[in-house]
């Protein structure tokens, strides 16, 4: 951390858990979490031309082209209330996205990769439902019947996401082990890789990861 900044990146399978334990840390640590994944839906809500593309490799369970990461990346680490440090999520999701923060100079303090097994993830996103207002997320155990699938928030109607068919899950499982998988032996190299459970209970999140970064 030479320029005083904390550089994270959480790794994991889509539906691993990552963005849960990434805003934990981020609260602990009072740096700002970019998600990718966010900002791409936003541009999708949009309707805009990157937004149209975008949803369309999403529904195919595609990776969104590196350009278009890059430069949405460069945007958003420039702003102010990265100053203090940030924690990725969702990018980088090639060693081409890693080597390209590299060439921003910026060298990442820490990669956090949370493990689970895939099985359990086809079951957490193919059960998933996020209300269709305000984005909270639901499991369809939660409710005895689909009519009662409504928002605690807001009430309104909660929808299950295209991404989120057993089809696109496991092809999104597939580019994972085949293109981002690869990262947790880049950052292993530098040591810069943290394991922990996808399965870890809320409230140790945070001292589990605190403690292997010596920050607890």
């Amino acid at each position: 951390m030479e320029d005083g900044r904390k550089k994270i990146v959480m790794l994991g399978a889509p539906g691993s858990g990552k963005g849960t334990r990434a805003n934990i840390i981020s609260e602990r640590l009072s740096i700002p979490v970019i998600s990718t994944g966010n900002i791409l839906r936003e541009e999708i809500q949009k309707g805009t031309d990157l937004g149209k593309q975008v949803k369309s490799d999403m529904d195919s369970g595609r990776l969104v082209s590196d350009e278009t990461i890059n430069g949405i990346l460069k945007n958003r680490l420039s702003m102010p209330d990265c100053e203090k440090g940030f924690i990725l999520d969702g990018v980088p999701r090639t060693i081409t996205q890693a080597k390209y923060l590299e060439a921003m100079g910026i060298d990442i303090d820490y990669a956090v990769s949370v493990e689970i097994e895939d099985e359990k993830i086809v079951d957490r996103l193919a059960g998933r439902r996020v209300c269709s207002n305000c984005g909270r997320g639901y499991h369809k155990d939660m409710f005895a019947d689909p009519s009662e699938e409504i928002c605690e928030d807001c009430g309104c109607k909660l929808t299950k996401r295209q991404d989120d068919e057993e089809s696109t899950v496991r092809e999104r499982l597939r580019v994972y082990h085949e293109q981002t998988e690869p990262l947790k032996d880049y950052y292993e190299q530098s040591d810069k890789l943290i394991k922990v459970s996808g399965d870890d209970e809320l409230s140790e999140i945070a001292k589990n990861v605190l403690s292997a970064m010596g920050l607890d």
